[in-house]
């Protein structure tokens, strides 16, 4: 009996299990444990097992990207695996290629799954949707060119907004390759520079719309850098696609509404803008009309000529007060001096004389006292009338 190493071993046994061809393309059904995440590398560690037994497990990083869901610890699932030996450790185990989750509503989960990641990134965030252009010149419409949705799309655009470029971006709906096909869309439109992109299709079963439900699909959405109008499937359908689009319609022909406005409505505006602007000219023009008036009184306030005749009347109204002030002051003054006329005619030796008096003069000097006197000297008398001459004579005693 030959004796064998180790490594030879677990070559032969590994040879052997590759050599079964029952256990190629197996499925597993079990629970998964130990279950580890190796996010360097991207491969998945785990075990499989039900009541009585387990087997570990591993699933690579090519195959564990293409996974719907996220696989955790005690869920249970179908592996779609060959069994094999790992010769290093001579571990016996199963290189999963696929997992689905077990039981019912396993899409449902995948979807669930999915949606609370996209969620936790802020995907779906309300502050992250952006406003539709008023006015879009470009709008991308991505869709199956062979469906009903595009034919609906045109005949609304067509309707509301004639004036608006529509480009059609062919896209499978449905299908394995559906999801690759509306992202080379997505960025075609993007290179292509529209201002608004309508992404969806008809109704159909809910397995139809898969597509839109792809992490691939609602990322390109996402990330998309032109606002994008979600109308997938019938008024009650709903996709992750929706949630991620800038805004949801309930069908494409809603979509189209939503993405461009009413070429009428449009007309409207402008008639109703037009009738603003007349007014608000004719109301500047009523104002500037007003302002003129009023700048051109200033300058006139302001002119050489102007001043010149304000100067003159002033210079009239100064003559006029000081004639009148000056013929007022002479009449003061006349009355004044007919005052001081009559008082110095009260006052005046004259009208003294008119009463009997006489002025007595020696020469020139006016006699005051009988002293100044002598008998012999000749006098002049002054009378009120006239005046005469008179001798002093001795006084008798």
């Amino acid at each position: 009996m030959a004796i064998l190493s180790v490594s030879q071993l677990n070559r032969y046994v590994g040879f052997k299990l590759k050599e079964d061809r029952a256990l190629q393309g197996i499925l597993v059904r079990g629970e998964i444990t130990n279950f580890t995440n190796h996010y360097r590398s991207g491969h998945l560690y785990f075990t499989l097992r039900d009541a009585e037994s387990c087997v570990k497990a591993v699933m690579f990083r090519s195959n564990a990207q293409r996974l719907r869901f996220t696989p955790r610890e005690g869920m249970n699932v179908i592996a779609a695996a060959t069994a094999s030996l790992y010769e290093r450790d001579g571990a016996f185990q199963l290189y999963v290629t696929d997992l689905q989750p077990d039981g019912a509503g396993t899409q449902a989960l995948a979807l669930e799954q999915l949606k609370k990641k996209l969620t936790a990134m802020g995907v779906f965030d309300a502050a992250a949707k952006r406003p539709l252009p008023a006015m879009p010149q470009k709008i991308g419409v991505i869709t199956s060119d062979t469906g009903a949705a595009l034919q609906d799309v045109k005949n609304v655009i067509g309707r509301r907004y004639p004036i608006g470029h529509l480009l059609v971006y062919p896209a499978q709906v449905q299908g394995d390759a559906a999801a690759d096909s509306v992202c080379r869309a997505i960025a075609a439109a993007e290179r292509d520079g529209c201002d608004v992109l309508i992404v969806g299709r008809g109704g159909g079963a809910s397995e139809t719309l898969e597509a839109f439900n792809t992490e691939r699909v609602v990322m390109a959405i996402y990330h998309c850098a032109v606002p994008v109008v979600s109308a997938v499937g019938h008024e009650t359908d709903w996709t992750l696609a929706d949630a991620a689009a800038d805004l949801r319609a309930p069908t494409p022909s809603a979509a189209a509404e939503l993405a461009v406005p009413d070429v009428r409505h449009l007309m409207q505006q402008v008639q109703e803008q037009a009738r603003r602007l007349d007014s608000a000219m004719q109301q500047q023009l009523r104002q500037k009309a007003q302002e003129l008036e009023r700048l051109s009184d200033r300058l006139k306030m302001q002119s050489p000529a102007h001043r010149q005749e304000l100067a003159q009347q002033e210079l009239a109204h100064l003559q006029q007060r000081l004639e009148k002030g000056m013929a007022l002051r002479l009449e003061q003054c006349r009355e004044q001096l007919a005052q001081q006329a009559a008082r110095l005619e009260m006052l005046s030796p004259l009208k003294i004389l008119g009463r009997g008096y006489a002025l007595a003069y020696h020469g020139e000097e006016l006699v005051r006292s009988a002293a100044q006197v002598q008998p012999g000297d000749r006098l002049r008398l002054r009378l009120a009338e006239g005046e005469v001459m008179t001798e002093v004579v001795p006084q008798e005693s």
